[in-house]
């Protein structure tokens, strides 16, 4: 195997990369600038040592707080409980929500070995208690493993005087009925709205 056929195995391991993907970009970084090249490589050298979780909510951070965590503008009252960081930046981008979060680090998922104490559960519920929290919207996957962890950080919230709420989950729009899978649009049904 030479370095070319290195850097593409290297390449294809990551999310949503296949090895034909991981071959062109390992092909364009060959004919690349040579200063792109030494900025690209220290940056993902340093990238583990630069960013870190935010003490407060868990997301990806360069300081201490996280730009969410440190923004006076957010509403301190609602919180929005997320499985991993990079689900703060897409909730975050929909300018739509204006609150707070806080990252699990995962889901309850047994199979796995990954129990409520993997998590970052206890945070959540010291945070409920000490920061005068109203509301508590759960952004868990629509998973079994999602919707399991779901349910016990609500019962758990049952009585601390906050309310908990779940994102709706179910067609998405532009979608075909014809191509649904069954669950979600059971989902649908169940979470379907006045007009």
């Amino acid at each position: 195997m030479n370095a070319l056929d290195e850097v593409t195995e290297s390449f294809s391991r990551l999310p949503g990369i296949g090895r034909k993907s991981a071959s062109r970009i390992a092909n364009f970084l060959l004919k690349a600038d040579p200063a792109f090249m030494q900025r690209f490589s220290s940056q993902i050298a340093t990238l583990q040592q630069r960013i870190r979780p935010c003490s407060v909510c868990g997301a990806w951070t360069e300081t201490e707080l996280c730009p969410v965590c440190s923004d006076p503008s957010r509403d301190r009252s609602v919180i929005c409980v997320v499985e991993q960081p990079q689900d703060v930046s897409t909730i975050d981008n929909t300018h739509e929500y204006h609150g707070l979060f806080h990252v699990l680090g995962g889901v309850i998922a047994p199979l796995e070995g990954i129990g409520p104490d993997q998590l970052r559960i206890q945070q959540l519920l010291d945070r409920v208690q000490s920061e005068k929290v109203k509301e508590v919207i759960i952004a868990t996957n629509p998973t079994v493993e999602g919707d399991t962890t779901a349910l016990y950080i609500q019962r758990l919230l049952k009585d601390s005087g906050c309310e908990v709420t779940r994102l709706a989950s179910g067609i998405p729009a532009g979608g075909d009925l014809e191509y649904i899978d069954r669950l979600t649009l059971a989902r649908s049904f169940r979470g379907r709205v006045r007009l």
